[in-house]
């Protein structure tokens, strides 16, 4: 206060009070323009929403142009995965659209100072996990993450509303899975020779077998890669699978061995080294996100999708080979003693369709080839086989993990 009072205003001449008003000037400016520029930072904006992921897991991203806090307001059970994003608003004034895999519909609204994303479930689902990733790695923007996975739970209510479906795949879930059997070989490839059968043949009259036990129960649409002794390329069987959005792949062989005392079944599923070379293979074309769904904008999140997709894919069908397995062994069906294998076959190498290739005995066995080529036996073993995929379904969350059982390779 002392040195306040020695300030004498009487004495002050033109140049410090001309002073004096333009540092206040300045100090107002500053001010004016600090206030402009926090009330424009204070919101940001969801700049858009991606998807990938099939039935089982699905990977939400938001793209947001700054940092955001992420709060559950909804977690799936009623139908709907709803969460409020603190300090971003959807540009254009919303966003929404038809999903993929879990998700339906989408749409993201304004909420007073945050944005409300909204997912409206294909079927009964719940969040795995939630995590923000700042800019980096040549990305200069911020992405919100969140992971669904399937629960196989029945939702306690329906979406209210749900936005035109654009793709065949969000309508998927309420169709009959789709079946794709495989007989193995074919035309002017035999496969392995028993005493009296060839491999291609055995396969095709099982592969009949199979379709008309999973028609029987009118549960599942059913195709067969090949109806006759006709020549399909390995690379297409899985093609035309893919194509048509099967939700399960099944190869039917017979084995082969130099010892004729070797008998018994055995189910393969694709090996960590076949997964690597599936991706690769997978993502040799510039386009290869497309036939995923994935966005294509970000090359490196679409090959963490793709990943997450095939661990997905390896996940279910180790499922798969374990319930077949499950029910072959309750049939009292020979079984070889490691009747579980890997291997990067090339009709297990579709990184979104579950797949496994059984073995259903060796041909080169005398009771392993007459039980193959004898219609009742066959038709027992198939309905072993059927029953297997048909609890595969009853039971879509049951335990999954990955099967790796070891070294087996080749091509069927």
């Amino acid at each position: 206060m002392n040195g306040l009072s020695r300030i004498n205003l009487t004495q002050w001449r033109v140049r410090e009070w001309a002073m004096t008003a333009m540092a206040f000037i300045v100090i107002c400016v500053v001010l004016l323009t600090a206030g402009r520029g926090l009330a424009s930072g204070a919101m940001g904006e969801v700049l858009r929403v991606r998807f990938g992921g099939d039935a089982q897991h699905t990977r939400v991203v938001l793209d947001l142009d700054r940092t955001s806090r992420g709060q559950v307001i909804q977690a799936g059970d009623d139908g709907r995965v709803v969460v409020s994003l603190a300090g971003v608003s959807p540009a254009n004034r919303g966003l929404n659209g038809a999903g993929t895999g879990l998700v339906r519909g989408w749409r993201v609204t304004g909420a007073g100072p945050a944005s409300r994303v909204e997912l409206d479930l294909a079927t009964s689902a719940e969040i795995e996990r939630r995590f923000l990733l700042p800019p980096g790695d040549g990305i200069a923007h911020f992405r919100y993450v969140i992971d669904l996975k399937a629960t196989g739970r029945a939702p306690t209510a329906r979406p209210a509303r749900t936005p035109p479906v654009a793709s065949r795949s969000a309508e998927r879930p309420t169709e009959r899975p789709l079946i794709f059997i495989d007989a193995g070989h074919g035309g002017r490839d035999p496969g392995a020779h028993g005493t009296e059968s060839r491999e291609s043949a055995v396969t095709l009259a099982a592969a009949l077998d199979l379709k008309r036990e999973l028609e029987r129960t009118g549960r599942y649409r059913v195709r067969l890669t090949r109806e006759s002794d006709a020549y399909v390329a390995l690379y297409r069987r899985v093609a035309i699978a893919r194509q048509a959005e099967a939700d399960l792949f099944i190869s039917l062989h017979a084995d082969a061995g130099a010892d004729p005392a070797t008998r018994g079944a055995s189910v393969y599923t694709l090996s960590e080294q076949g997964a690597g070379r599936a991706v690769r293979e997978f993502t040799r074309g510039e386009n290869w996100h497309r036939s995923l769904n994935l966005p294509g904008r970000d090359p490196s999140v679409d090959r963490i999708l793709l990943d997450m997709t095939q661990r997905a894919t390896q996940n279910r069908s180790a499922q798969l080979a374990r319930t077949l397995l499950g029910e072959l062994e309750g049939a009292d069906h020979p079984m070889l003693r490691r009747s579980h294998r890997d291997a990067g076959l090339a009709v297990l190498l579709a990184p979104d369709v579950p797949a496994v290739l059984l073995e259903m005995g060796f041909i080169t066995n005398p009771e392993d080839e007459r039980m193959l080529n004898d219609n009742r036996a066959r038709r027992r073993l198939m309905r072993a086989v059927a029953d297997g995929i048909d609890r595969y379904f009853r039971e879509p969350a049951g335990g999954l993990q990955m099967a790796s059982a070891g070294g087996a390779s080749g091509q069927p």
